[in-house]
């Protein structure tokens, strides 16, 4: 690249700084030299003047994190800032996972409880729409989205507990390959959740077919992450392997209580995958703790129809009485106090947040599961939950694999405004730093740390030119003072920064600065087809 004419070389020139570069080697002292959205130079002590310079002495210099599995989609309209993710480093969301999407909405096709708690700037039918909605506000980071399957089947088969007919998934392949052409990267599955779960394994290769046809990726939330987890990968490998696709596995953990022995067998089944040549990864979060809709423990029955057939039999006087005798035994194996009210939407339901289920017993003088009916009921199916009990080392077996990236498995979050009005698990704040140190502290190299959140998603994910610190690369970069990174947000107060995160550049545009948020955005949509 030639020098500008003019007296400065350089448009954004990073000093002295500690440059870990994506690909697993060793870090190496180096200056950073960015003109427009690219970096143009990496060399020890750069000649030249830049219209702006940032002292990285003491830090180090990273590609910006790559969220590998977000649920931004429709939050991004209403704070495009996306302040609880730029300012932990992120530079690149991967949306529209878990089989939820914020497009298209079609048919009887509805956005997820939690984003239909807004009203929204504009409106969208077609990932187009939704695409150009997204463009218009101009988002702080760069957007790699997804199409739910969960949101296809809600557009042709509605939430009825069946699989779709021949009829039903050839209009679900056109659409999705509608949605391909208009800049989708992939599908994702939510086989835990209705309607997804009704899904044959038929409709889930020819679905996929559609993807790897368009080089796009495949991410799946499993059906069952406890005790049928081996049986579940199986499933999903199985898929991929037929399909020719490109699989991502959501969240990748163990829980329930189910045995180490049950995660041996599932991470059995996903070396012999590799080995024989299947693209597939995964990803992780950092924290013994999940989140989810609070009525992922009711019987199977109550949700097996949809949101309107659900909250029916909720208000219904005979059925409810049965949920909760059903519910009441069900809880009698959980601990009350490790589930954690974290969404609400019903004003009177706002003091239960951050409370443990027993807590928000006692507040209301009814059992467990009694509250469980009141808060779904009260919030319309809204309410959504944390819940503990998985185990450390089983989760940092998972954090050291390899093929094993990073996602918070959350939407954007602000501390003001609209999106502070809520109580989410802590890792849509704090996941990305609190595995950066807990890999500081030594669970990993801290060049094979950074190659998790950086190379290793760009590459499964077809991001050219991203997670990597090389010239002619985009200028997606995190400057982090490395005594100091670590999450704050915790269970109980989740909206809080990290620290140690002095700057994040997201194509050039400097978007954090010594530690605040500029108000500059230079995101983009990373469609299949380029950026």
């Amino acid at each position: 690249m030639q020098p500008l004419n003019h007296s400065h070389r350089w448009d954004m020139l990073i000093r002295g700084g500690t440059v870990v570069d994506g690909t697993g080697a060793p870090p190496f002292t180096a200056d950073v030299a960015i003109r427009a959205d690219r970096i143009c130079a990496v060399s020890k002590q750069l000649p030249g003047e830049a219209r702006v310079t940032v002292d990285a002495c003491d830090c180090l210099v990273c590609p910006g994190f790559i969220d590998a599995h977000s649920h931004s989609d429709a939050y991004l309209l209403l704070d495009p800032l996306s302040p609880s993710k730029v300012m932990q480093g992120i530079t690149t969301e991967v949306i529209g996972q878990c089989g939820a999407s914020a497009a298209p909405l079609l048919g009887r096709a509805r956005l997820p409880g939690d984003w239909r708690r807004f009203t929204y700037p504009g409106k969208w039918r077609t990932f187009a729409d939704y695409r150009s909605l997204l463009e218009d506000v101009g988002p702080a980071v760069n957007v790699r989205p997804f199409v739910g399957h969960n949101t296809l089947r809600g557009c042709v088969t509605g939430y009825d507990p069946r699989p779709a007919d021949a009829a039903e998934l050839a209009r679900m392949q056109r659409l999705l390959a509608e949605a391909m052409d208009q800049g989708a990267a992939g599908l994702s599955s939510g086989l835990a959740y209705p309607p997804g779960r009704y899904a044959a394994v038929e409709e889930l290769i020819e679905l996929t077919r559609v993807v790897a046809e368009r080089g796009g990726v495949y991410s799946v939330h499993l059906r069952n992450e406890s005790g049928r987890l081996a049986e579940s990968i199986s499933e999903v490998l199985r898929v991929a392997s037929l399909a020719g696709v490109c699989l991502e596995i959501s969240h990748l953990k163990i829980g329930g209580g189910a045995t180490s022995a049950v995660l041996d067998r599932a991470l059995q089944a996903i070396e012999r995958y590799r080995a024989d040549g299947l693209r597939v990864a995964a990803d992780a979060y950092p924290y013994t703790a999940s989140a989810s809709d609070l009525d992922i423990i009711l019987p199977e029955y109550v949700f097996s129809r949809g949101p309107e057939h659900e909250l029916n039999l909720l208000w219904d006087p005979r059925w409810r009485a049965r949920i909760t005798r059903e519910l009441e035994k069900n809880l009698q194996t959980c601990d009350c106090k490790r589930i954690i009210i974290s969404t609400t939407v019903d004003p009177a339901n706002r003091r239960f947040r951050g409370k443990s289920l027993l807590e928000a017993a006692g507040m209301l003088d009814k059992s467990p599961a009694e509250t469980v009916i009141h808060l779904l009921i009260t919030d319309r199916l809204a309410t959504q939950a944390v819940f503990a009990g998985l185990r450390q080392d089983d989760i940092e077996r998972i954090l050291r694999l390899s093929y094993v990236c990073i996602g918070t498995d959350a939407s954007l979050r602000s501390p003001r405004g609209l999106l502070a009005d809520d109580h989410p698990h802590p890792r849509a704040y704090g996941t990305f730093p609190r595995f950066l140190r807990m890999c500081l502290d030594g669970l990993l190299p801290l060049a094979e740390a950074v190659r998790k959140m950086t190379g290793l998603p760009a590459a499964h994910f077809g991001l050219t030119d991203r997670g990597r610190v090389r010239s002619g690369a985009f200028a997606d970069l995190c400057i982090i003072e490395r005594e100091v990174v670590r999450d704050r947000a915790t269970y109980r107060e989740p909206h809080r920064f990290p620290q140690g995160i002095k700057a994040v550049i997201v194509n050039g545009v400097l978007t954090v600065e010594e530690g605040k948020l500029t108000g500059r955005r230079g995101g983009r949509i990373l469609a299949l087809q380029g950026d």
